[in-house]
């Protein structure tokens, strides 16, 4: 699961990646990208762990790419932001310290994001009607004009600054802009970085339109980091500080990327592993090992709640709380599998 951190130069984008991450910007890769994996922290893990005691723990990761940071001229932007066409959800970083004003520059990016998906668009559009000039077989030229009709209409809502709607898209329409990896069909969340002496965090929750909003002093944040823990507590309290929770920030990315996270647990491993939201036990399976999609015969689901409550999987059985399901069950987050296979 990739996260692409993206923002105007001096939003305080690196910083952000450096808070998360853990690894400083390196300089050498400021006009290209730079990665890093992230532990997705899960409270029920611990707990877990200590029930099994196993030999191995293994926590799923997101993947957050840092980004050139664009010009406030536009100038470049598409090139820069093809850099992340690969990330599966944007995180677009905003500042609002130095009299700067998130939303403005939140629709300013956005705008930016339209325009390079319009430039993808017609470009191929243009090569579209080039091939439609040669003569071609029936059944090429109808998959041509197909496609050139959905881009057609892609291309016409980008224009009126209507994001890409995958749900309002038939398969066969959807693969047809798949390559593309348009923006505008990619889940976002907003992060408001501000100032020090920010007072009230919340009260930047809802003021971005149908966008989640996490707001944190991110160099105060990284800063606090580079302390011990007693010394950032003391200096929190000291000067009334406001901050912000680097996990919860983290878990909110999963969510908003329409992921979630499931389990496998026994005493030789603990894992959490990751699945998009409304996958099933199939799904699930292939993401451990193709092998089990592959001889797939029934998957063993309790909840890592039901386990907790009761304290071992006999208990859980006892309690008829274990279930078994075919290939179709949609996953739950927090479900606990065990998959039945056939070699």
């Amino acid at each position: 699961m990739k996260i692409g951190l993206a923002g105007y130069s001096g939003s305080g984008k690196s910083t952000l990646f450096h808070w998360l991450t853990g690894i400083a910007p390196d300089l050498a890769l400021s006009h290209k990208e730079q990665s890093a994996m992230v532990p997705i922290p899960d409270e029920r893990f611990a707990p877990l762990c200590e029930l099994y005691k196993p030999k191995k723990v293994t926590h799923a990761n997101l993947e957050l790419v840092d980004t050139p940071g664009l010009n406030r001229s536009h100038e470049g932007a598409p090139a820069i932001l093809a850099h992340i066409r690969e990330a599966d959800c944007l995180v677009l970083v905003v500042g609002a310290f130095d009299k700067s004003d998130p939303v403005q520059d939140y629709n300013s990016f956005t705008e930016d994001l339209l325009l390079a998906d319009m430039e993808v668009v017609s470009n191929r559009l243009e090569r579209l009607d080039a091939q439609l000039k040669r003569p071609l077989q029936k059944p090429e030229k109808e998959k041509l004009q197909f496609e050139q009709a959905v881009l057609q209409k892609v291309l016409a809502g980008l224009e009126n600054e209507k994001a890409v709607s995958l749900d309002d898209m038939t398969e066969d329409e959807q693969k047809c802009t798949r390559a593309f990896r348009l923006f505008s069909e990619k889940p976002r969340m907003v992060v408001v970085n501000c100032g020090d002496d920010e007072s009230d965090l919340h009260r930047f929750d809802n003021c971005i339109d149908g966008v989640k909003v996490f707001a944190a002093p991110v160099s105060l944040q990284l800063e606090l980091d580079s302390m011990a823990p007693e010394e950032s507590q003391a200096l929190i309290e000291e000067m009334g500080l406001q901050t912000a929770n680097k996990d919860e920030l983290v878990r909110l990315m999963l969510d908003e990327s329409g992921q979630m996270t499931f389990f496998t647990a026994g005493e030789p491993e603990v894992r959490t592993w990751i699945l998009k939201k409304g996958g099933t036990a199939l799904d699930a399976a292939a993401s451990i090992h193709t092998d089990l999609a592959r001889g797939f015969i029934r998957a063993e689901v309790m909840t890592v709640d039901d386990l907790l409550a009761a304290g071992s999987e006999r208990e859980v059985k006892a309690r008829n709380q274990l279930r078994q399901e075919p290939k179709g069950y949609v996953v739950k987050d927090g479900d606990i599998l065990l998959i039945r296979f056939s070699v």
